[in-house]
């Protein structure tokens, strides 16, 4: 089974049942603008109750897209350079200061596993001028590589399309019988906890109320969309016109000790009634041909 290969700040893993229970069984095209970790891609591409004919991934850090793209094309290369570092401070500050802009896709994806597996507390956060810039972590033996994860990562992403844009340019051309979940980073819940650091830009309340936006025209489209974000007053505002369901998650990777825990999440759909929802019927499947998008996406 594959399974996320980084660690990222609201990863999906913990969010997956009420997500994987919303995603409907046939699927011409499966888009994710805001992959991260891409944690309910991966879920979905061994499901054999699902057909997926095609899937895109994108994400603005161009260093995550590079890592997938080496991981889907030359997993070995990956494998290998990872069995070269070692568990080390030094070390780890040699890696963070290399460019990773003149590096082959293979090397970048392994220094971006590397660095996320051994830096404080798992967080990737980049400064203004997009540098990676978290310090070392305190861990005993982490486990840098992982050759059976990555190969099956690699299967599950052997066709799957690629791209370091912005949501707008993924979801330009999406049409009924589409589904595409957006996973953004989220309205902060209070001043101090505000953190949108995962690219080079960060993600800001213009990007949010563009994201709605976008939302309400695909919903005006006909194409089945489904978006996640923090449960806060501003959130139920910004998407108080469609259905709105209540979950809770536990978040484990956060710069300081109180953000972390259990938080309130907004699981919003581009069908059902408006407001908050206690129930609902899954959305009519589009229909589909093909097979399970590790084979065939």
């Amino acid at each position: 089974m594959a399974k996320p290969i980084v660690k990222w700040a609201g990863g999906k893993t913990k969010l997956l049942d009420p997500l994987r229970s919303r995603v409907p069984s046939n699927i011409r095209t499966y888009a994710e603008p805001f992959a991260g970790g891409a944690a309910l891609f991966f879920a979905l591409a061994d499901d054999a109750s699902r057909t997926i004919e095609r899937a895109v991934l994108a994400d603005r850090n161009e260093d995550l897209i590079a890592c997938y793209r080496a991981v889907r094309d030359d997993v070995e290369s990956v494998i290998s350079a990872l069995g070269g570092f070692t568990h080390d401070e030094d070390e780890y500050y040699r890696v963070r200061d290399q460019d990773p802009g003149a590096m082959t896709d293979a090397a970048r994806g392994a220094r971006l596993i590397f660095l996320n597996r051994t830096c404080f507390n798992g967080l990737w956060r980049v400064n203004r001028a997009g540098k990676f810039n978290v310090p070392f972590g305190r861990y005993d033996n982490p486990r840098i590589v992982d050759p059976d994860g990555l190969r099956a990562a690699s299967r599950a992403l052997a066709k799957v399309e690629l791209r370091s844009v912005d949501f707008e340019e993924v979801t330009r051309g999406l049409e009924p019988g589409d589904f595409v979940y957006f996973d953004p980073p989220y309205v902060p819940v209070s001043k101090s906890s505000s953190f949108t650091a995962y690219a080079q830009g960060g993600f800001g309340p213009a990007d949010q109320d563009r994201l709605a936006a976008e939302l309400r025209r695909l919903r005006d489209r006909g194409v089945l969309a489904m978006l996640s974000n923090a449960d806060t007053e501003a959130t139920r505002a910004l998407y108080g016109d469609f259905a709105v369901h209540l979950a809770t998650s536990p978040r484990s990777i956060n710069s300081q000790a109180s953000g972390r825990g259990k938080v309130g999440e907004l699981i919003v759909t581009s069908w059902g009634a408006p407001g908050i929802q206690v129930s609902e019927a899954p959305p009519r499947a589009p229909s589909g041909r093909g097979g399970r998008v590790s084979s065939r996406a």
